[in-house]
């Protein structure tokens, strides 16, 4: 399983949710290549309502899906050998403790993007904080806003558009990622 796999199945995985009207956005690393930073994609990350998804496993579980963890959003391609990680709107990144970021419903924010629906960037930096300033194990969720900084060459003004709760997080990695690479 690699990114030509992740690839195939994320197309796939849009083609049908597009086709049944079902909304979504993809979040992860598929999201952060379109934002601007290129990082190896082994999985698809991607946000829906509980009720959508409900309908997506009705309509899929064993026609090319299967459920890696019974009951939840955790499910695999099987064509495509590729992990699918659902995360429901509501539900709090990192922790899954309350906070003031949680997933928020595609219905009403997803974007689309070149090639699927995306959250607006701040929206989907919001939820790397979310979850990085929480969760020692998703520290790479705090790396990858600062390598997104760098690659997308965002500017400190982008702090304005987020919450509150991860303004002066978003501002210290801004500033770490102004320090140029001695190599």
């Amino acid at each position: 399983m690699g990114q030509a796999e992740a690839q195939l199945a994320l197309y796939k995985l849009t083609a049908i949710l597009e086709a049944e009207g079902l909304p979504y956005a993809i979040i992860g690393a598929f999201a952060l290549n379109e934002y601007g930073h290129r990082r190896v994609i082994v999985d698809v990350d991607l946000v829906m309502r509980d009720d959508h998804l409900q309908v997506f496993k009705r309509n899929h579980l064993g026609q090319g899906y299967v459920e890696r963890v019974p009951g939840t959003g955790k499910l695999l391609d099987t064509e495509h050998g590729v992990n699918v990680d659902v995360l429901s709107t509501g539900r709090f990144p990192g922790d899954d403790k309350p906070k003031p970021i949680a997933f928020p419903d595609p219905t009403t924010v997803a974007l689309r993007g070149e090639r699927f629906a995306l959250l607006p960037m701040p929206c989907f930096i919001e939820l790397k904080f979310a979850s990085g300033m929480v969760a020692a194990h998703r520290g790479k969720d705090l790396v990858d806003v600062q390598e997104l900084i760098k690659s997308a060459s965002l500017p400190a003004s982008v702090a304005e558009d987020l919450h509150p709760w991860v303004r002066a997080k978003f501002l210290e990695l801004w500033q770490l990622a102004q320090t140029p690479d001695p190599f």
